[in-house]
């Protein structure tokens, strides 16, 4: 195994270490890090939940003096600015470490360069780029917030093999089997927001939170642009934050009813019954959401597809045939195959009788 073989194992190690902290960290990015002498690691850590320490002091922590002349693995540009905790380049410099390898630089203006910058000028030897397509899907939503302001956003489908998710007369309880709901809770609490339109308030009263697995609750969002959600909803019980969007012109003793019941209402513009998206995830980013996980229905589904707007798309299929019903997404007015919407990237897996798809849209 060559030198560059073992650098990869480490920082490998690095990043199965960050990924621990997925669902815990936001806004703030996941981060592993690992200490290494001789091929022997000597101190690991990861950045566990916001507001906790970082990963690299924890990792020279361990390794006490015996990170002297050691190599540091870390997933991220270590941080270069006071925050909630110390700069990391200080406990960095001070440990005695010789050599750094930094999967990829971070996008947040505060550091952007800096922290490697200002460990080089230590004496230090500074290597980037390792393993960084790895170290940039780990963090993609982290990076896209930071460059953007918008959040990552991820559309979830769940359908029958003909692409319906509820029957003629609106029943769709329950389309997919338990393995591929409990996934569903799963991603709902690696999410900063869970957004739904107001058609899937009227039919269904989800109530949007993360059960059967263990997570944050995320915030609960409503596309609803006549603040028409009941006030009696699931949605709005206090169980997590709940936001509705509405129009400038929604009735305004409606929009009171809402802040009466709990509700955060957020006024977009947008008086023609559609809310338009891209305003809509730039206020969305501004409250701190960066993954927002966008459950349906079909319009609100095909309004994010319209616009773009869709960065991941996760599609559990049902084995089942309804041969006519509700579609997971409405019409998206495409009259040329070639102008429709290519999954790239994508991954199968089977969970039970049901299938998830997931990749990334490619837009003609």
């Amino acid at each position: 195994m060559t030198k560059s073989d073992h650098d990869a194992v480490f920082m490998r190690q690095a990043l199965d270490l960050a990924a621990r902290g997925a669902g815990r960290t936001s806004p703030n990015p996941m981060v592993g890090s690992v200490v290494v002498r001789n091929g022997v690691v000597l101190g690991e850590g990861y950045y566990r939940e916001y507001g906790g320490r970082h990963a690299e002091p924890q990792a020279l922590e361990e390794a006490g003096g015996r990170a002297q002349g050691a190599t540091l693995y870390v997933t991220l540009e270590p941080c270069c600015h006071q925050g909630s905790t110390p700069p990391c380049t200080d406990a960095i410099i001070a440990s005695g470490i010789a050599r750094v390898h930094v999967a990829m630089a971070d996008p947040d203006r505060r550091v952007s360069g800096k922290g490697i910058e200002r460990l080089r000028a230590a004496g230090m030897t500074v290597e980037t780029g390792l393993l960084e397509a790895e170290a940039q899907e780990l963090n993609a939503a982290y990076v896209r917030h930071r460059e953007t302001g918008q959040p990552f956003v991820l559309l979830k489908l769940a359908q029958t093999l003909d692409g319906r998710i509820a029957t003629r007369n609106g029943h769709s309880k329950w389309i997919t089997g338990e393995a591929a709901r409990k996934r569903v809770h799963q991603m709902r609490s690696r999410a900063d927001a869970v957004l739904v339109g107001i058609d899937t308030v009227l039919a269904d009263d989800p109530r949007l939170t993360v059960r059967h697995v263990d997570g944050r609750q995320p915030r609960r969002i409503v596309l609803d642009s006549r603040a028409r959600t009941p006030l009696e909803a699931q949605v709005l019980n206090g169980d997590a934050p709940a936001i509705v969007c509405v129009a400038e012109n929604a009735p305004a003793d409606r929009v009171d009813g809402l802040k009466g019941a709990g509700a955060e209402v957020l006024v977009l513009p947008g008086g023609d019954g559609l809310i338009p998206i891209d305003p809509l995830k730039s206020a969305l980013g501004q409250a701190g959401i960066v993954t927002l996980m966008v459950e349906g229905g079909s319009r609100v589904a095909a309004s994010f597809l319209r616009e773009r707007a869709v960065d991941r798309i996760a599609c559990f299929v049902a084995p089942r045939i309804l041969g006519a019903g509700i579609p997971s997404i409405a019409d998206l007015a495409l009259d040329d195959l070639s102008k429709a919407i290519q999954l790239n990237d994508t991954q199968v897996e089977q969970l039970e009788s049901d299938f998830l798809v997931t990749g990334t849209p490619g837009y003609a």
